[in-house]
Parts: C-alpha cells; structure tokens; sequence
C-alpha cells in the first residue's frame, strides 16, 4: 500500500514537472489585457528577451490628445504618448518562469523588478517587487481575443 502510494506521488509530481517544463518561451506572445481590463499589452520576442508594450488603452484621448506619461520619473519622457509604451523589458525565459525582467507603472512612473508565470493558456501572473520577490504584488491579465 505504501510503495502505491509512492509510486502514484511520483508520477503526479513527474506530470506537473513535465507539464512546466514542455511550457515553451514563446507562450506569451501575443496581446494581453491588464488587471482593469483598460489597457492591452503586446508581448514580444527581440534577441532571446521578451518585451511588452500598451497597444490599446480603454480611454487614449484626455482633453482631445493622446494619454501621456505624465507621471515618468524622467521628466523628458513625460510628452510620450502611452500607447506605444514599453511597459515591460529584458525577461528571459528560465524553467516556466519570466525573470530578470522589469515592469514599468505608469500610473505612478515607477519601476519595478519582475516576474512572469503563466497560469494557463489565457492567463499570466505579473509580479512586480522592490527588492526581495516575496514584497510586491501580483496580478492576472488576460489574453485579449
């Protein structure tokens, strides 16, 4: 009863392993919804790295113009127009996991440390931190149709 019971852990930890490992880089190419569903991201692919940029916004007009980056750190980047932005930068793929990544917020014009994982075929994990991993916060987006 007990070697059963082993043998049958082995091979549910074997099947979840082989499942994260088959995931390939490439699976989050594509386009994306964030969290507020008021934003799409296009994930991308230059030089073994993986990007995201806004390619839609909900609302891309404030006062008849284009929403800007008004609140960048670096003031000379506050004239930019949000959709074109690059949000996310340098993930490289490593064992089911995006990392040594950054994501950028322009809600507030920080940047922050990242990862990426992919829950399922229509959904990732954002993680944004400062620092240690375990301080931050996750979010879902969704794969945009």
């Amino acid at each position: 009863m007990i070697k059963k019971t082993v043998l049958i852990l082995a091979l549910l930890i074997f099947n979840v392993l082989e499942v994260s490992m088959a995931q390939k880089a490439t699976s989050i190419i594509g386009k994306w919804y964030n969290t507020e569903k008021d934003a799409i991201i296009e994930i991308f692919e230059e030089r073994g790295k993986f990007f995201g940029r806004v390619v839609w916004l909900k609302e891309p007009l404030e006062n008849g113009r284009p929403v800007l980056d008004s609140n960048n750190a670096d003031r000379t980047k506050r004239n930019n127009p949000i959709i074109g932005l690059k949000l996310l930068e340098n993930f490289e793929f490593k064992a089911g996991i995006w990392e040594n990544g950054t994501i950028y917020d322009p809600r507030n014009g920080k940047t922050y440390s990242s990862t990426i994982r992919q829950k399922s075929e229509r959904v990732l994990e954002v993680r944004g931190f400062i620092g240690l991993s375990l301080i931050g916060r996750t979010v879902e987006w969704t794969r945009a149709e």
